[in-house]
């Protein structure tokens, strides 16, 4: 049983035009001091061409009117902004080898840095209509920093832009360890601290309040392949130098060997007598709700009753800088979908708590018809005061002119409710109807337990 790790607070304050302002971050020699340069999402009312310490500061509006070869796509946010412009001028500063070297979690360490506290537009950016953070905005800037880290582990020289592609391949569980608040000042902090052959992980901590506690940390997995062949390219080795860097690449070690153990689990179909019997007693309720609807138990109700969905079509816009859609546009969508379907079942606005382990299966390309299918997989109803809700999206690449659709992505997300005193809507059990959705349930639950 997970405890409440979620509330959401806030009050606008003074209002600033902001600029983005890139810091000197991406040199390929950490500083001597050990510090992090960071990128920053920084308010100013002077003029773009304002000097701060000596940098000079990225208008957030005329950045949009640099030459179009400059940006992969017309899709944004401020920290897409200033991320892709600190990839542009990137190898300005690499010291060029075509071999593949070592390289220190220093080397490709990054910070993001968000004055939420000072910078009204910015805040007014990622807030949600509760005055909370606006969490798959949040989601897609992990995933964002996460691909500046790894091309700032893996590029040795300007050419290899044409002949290595970077991938985010998986992203493991994310759970909010406190409320993050959007009227105070925000970080993230990343830095490669574990390599394969061919596959990176990269680790990025989210700290706020003043004693940059850490809010939220994630594990993004990234893997390398030959822009021509498709194959997996070797990538440059990382070295640990801290106690610290060393122990997440123990622990980062132990979880790529459980990535492959899961993998080869969940090829094996259910054939124990016992998982058999969970199977049944799943849908034993689901058969009462298709075969005698009106002795159906009313606190529960079926997971297909639960169902939402979108589609759209992938424009060129929402491209990342290989062509194809930037992962953290279909994080931030699913996560959406995914609150909508929680708010729609629970009555009254969910609270985010965990996003599960996150598999990338097939590419989506600029063209692709893409839709969204949400539900609530589960219920945990064991605490009234903090149910959990399960919600499921899956997201289908759809190829109409071919009659195929194949899976690109399975989400999975945890939210809670908070009583405000205004509905008495019950949370329900969810039962499934199908064998089918059975499986998937067990899976889950089994996953969780992992």
């Amino acid at each position: 049983m997970k405890s409440l790790r979620s509330t959401y607070a806030l009050t606008p304050k003074h209002p600033q035009t902001f600029n983005l302002l890139i810091r000197n971050c991406i040199s390929s020699t950490p500083s001597s001091s050990g510090d992090i340069n960071p990128i920053s999402i920084s308010p100013t009312v002077s003029s773009p061409d304002h000097q701060h310490d000596g940098v000079s500061a990225i208008d957030a509006g005329t950045s949009f009117r640099k030459p179009i070869s400059l940006w992969p796509g017309m899709y944004h946010s401020p920290v897409t902004n200033a991320l892709w412009q600190a990839r542009s001028i990137i190898f300005d500063t690499l010291n060029a080898t075509d071999s593949v070297t070592n390289k220190t979690p220093a080397h490709s360490r990054t910070t993001i840095l968000y004055p939420f506290s000072s910078d009204y537009i910015l805040r007014e950016q990622y807030r949600n209509p509760w005055n909370g953070i606006r969490v798959g905005k949040l989601l897609e800037d992990l995933d964002a920093l996460a691909g500046t880290i790894s091309f700032k582990h893996c590029f040795n020289h300007a050419s290899m832009a044409e002949s290595l592609l970077l991938v985010t391949a998986s992203v493991d569980k994310m759970v909010i360890k406190k409320p993050i608040l959007v009227d105070r000042d925000l970080k993230i902090v990343g830095a490669v601290t574990w390599v394969g052959r061919s596959s990176m992980e990269i680790q990025l901590e989210v700290l706020q309040s003043n004693d940059e506690s850490q809010a939220l940390i994630a594990n993004f997995t990234f893997v390398a392949r030959d822009s021509k062949t498709g194959k997996s390219a070797i990538i440059n080795q990382v070295t640990p130098e801290t106690e610290k860097e060393k122990l997440l690449w123990q622990e980062a070690e132990e979880r790529n060997k459980l990535r492959k153990e899961r993998r080869v689990q969940q090829k094996k179909k259910i054939e124990h007598e016992k998982e058999a019997e969970r199977l049944n007693a799943l849908l034993a309720e689901g058969r009462v709700f298709i075969d005698m609807p009106a002795l159906a138990d009313r606190d529960s109700i079926l997971i297909q009753d639960t169902c939402l969905q979108n589609s759209l079509v992938c424009m060129p816009q929402q491209r990342n800088t290989h062509g194809r859609i930037f992962g953290g546009f279909l994080m931030r969508r699913a996560f959406e979908l995914a609150f909508a379907t929680a708010y729609a079942f629970a009555g009254r606005a969910p609270l985010f708590l965990e996003v599960d382990h996150v598999d990338f299966l097939k590419p989506v390309d600029v063209g692709n018809f893409l839709r969204f299918k949400s539900c609530v997989l589960y219920t945990e109803l064991e605490n009234p005061e903090q149910p959990l809700i399960n919600i499921e999206v899956v997201a289908h690449v759809t190829r109409p002119e071919l009659r195929t659709a194949e899976v690109s992505n399975k989400f999975y997300f945890t939210f809670t409710t908070k009583a405000d005193g205004k509905t008495n809507s019950k949370i329900r059990s969810v039962v499934p109807a199908t064998e089918e959705e059975a499986r998937r349930v067990i899976e889950r639950i089994d996953a969780e337990k992992c």
